[in-house]
């Protein structure tokens, strides 16, 4: 569900988690951080200016603002907002401004900002363009010109890298305050995957086993789903049972190693040896991290800890 058009497409609950406690498995968990963040870049067919440089660091973002535009949020969508609001901000240990600017990104302002469009219904692929367009001027991207943009799926990211600066947009659907089990999991699950991979520079892994035991928000089974309704009970039923609805354990650890490591760009192997190096440590401040209530919104409390 990643589309992580950086320019360059990047091949991008009430109780606590439980899966802190069971033991961790640190090879694993190495090799899932190795699929999830040490990937190539592929040119984009978006034609990007190629002599801009490319910046991966999964702190990128830390303490940017996350402008809020299209529908204001409803309950639940502010409730997710927050709770991952206040886990970055324990994670990074900066804050997370959240601001609602009204339906025009103009008003989000030039600061070092991620956009969240929220919508429900049909895709707004005019404000998407125009988003686009402003962040085009804003960072100076060098997007090609008089191109109209459609969204491909409920919930997407795009990170671009400008002349002045990266920028993040996310355009997510939302449901409305009431509705049944299905839609509140399927609407928080989506608004979730793009947070955490924005925030992250995270990559989709692929699960090809039919019934696949999950240990990260960005493990997904392939689906073919394109001939169903956005919205439909089919589509939301298929797309729930595609990944974990929520952070796993191993997505929290992989946030506290983001936000620690040293390194210049996270899609380095060197990532991996601080991973390697500080795992005790990162895995007992994750745990910590899990079983503080403040988060419990964001977090699934059924994705175990990886096991072989």
């Amino acid at each position: 569900m990643r589309h992580l058009l950086v320019l360059i497409l990047l091949t991008m609950v009430s109780a606590p988690i439980r899966a802190a406690e069971q033991s961790v498995d640190r090879a694993s968990y190495l090799a899932l951080a190795r699929t999830g963040w040490t990937y190539d870049l592929r040119t984009s067919m978006m034609r990007r200016d190629m002599s801009i440089p490319v910046h991966i660091n999964g702190r990128d973002f830390a303490g940017a603002a996350l402008c809020i535009v299209g529908e204001r949020p409803t309950e639940q969508t502010l409730k997710t907002l927050q709770a991952f609001s206040d886990l970055a901000r324990h994670v990074f240990g900066r804050p997370l401004p959240m601001r609602y600017a009204g339906t025009e990104v103009t008003h989000c302002g030039p600061r070092r900002t991620v956009i969240l469009r929220l919508y429900s219904g049909y895709p707004p692929n005019h404000a998407l363009t125009r988003d686009l367009d402003w962040l085009d001027v804003t960072y100076a991207l060098g997007l090609p010109k008089r191109r109209n943009y459609a969204a491909t799926s409920p919930g997407q990211a795009q990170t671009f890298f400008g002349r002045n600066g990266a920028a993040t947009h996310i355009l997510v659907q939302q449901g409305p305050n009431a509705g049944d089990a299905l839609h509140r999991t399927y609407f928080r699950s989506i608004l979730i995957e793009e947070l955490f991979q924005s925030f992250t520079f995270g990559m989709d892994i692929l699960m090809l086993r039919r019934k696949p035991d999950f240990a990260s928000k960005l493990q997904e089974v392939p689906l073919n789903i394109h001939r169903l309704p956005w919205g439909s009970p089919a589509f939301m039923a298929a797309l729930v049972s595609s990944n974990p609805s929520g952070l796993c354990a191993f997505d929290v650890f992989m946030m506290h190693a983001v936000a620690q490591s040293p390194v210049e760009e996270t899609t380095d192997p060197a990532f991996l040896d601080f991973i390697d190096t500080h795992f005790d440590a990162l895995e007992g401040q994750a745990r910590a991290t899990l079983n503080d209530a403040r988060f419990s919104a964001v977090l699934d409390p059924d994705c175990r800890a990886y096991q072989p």
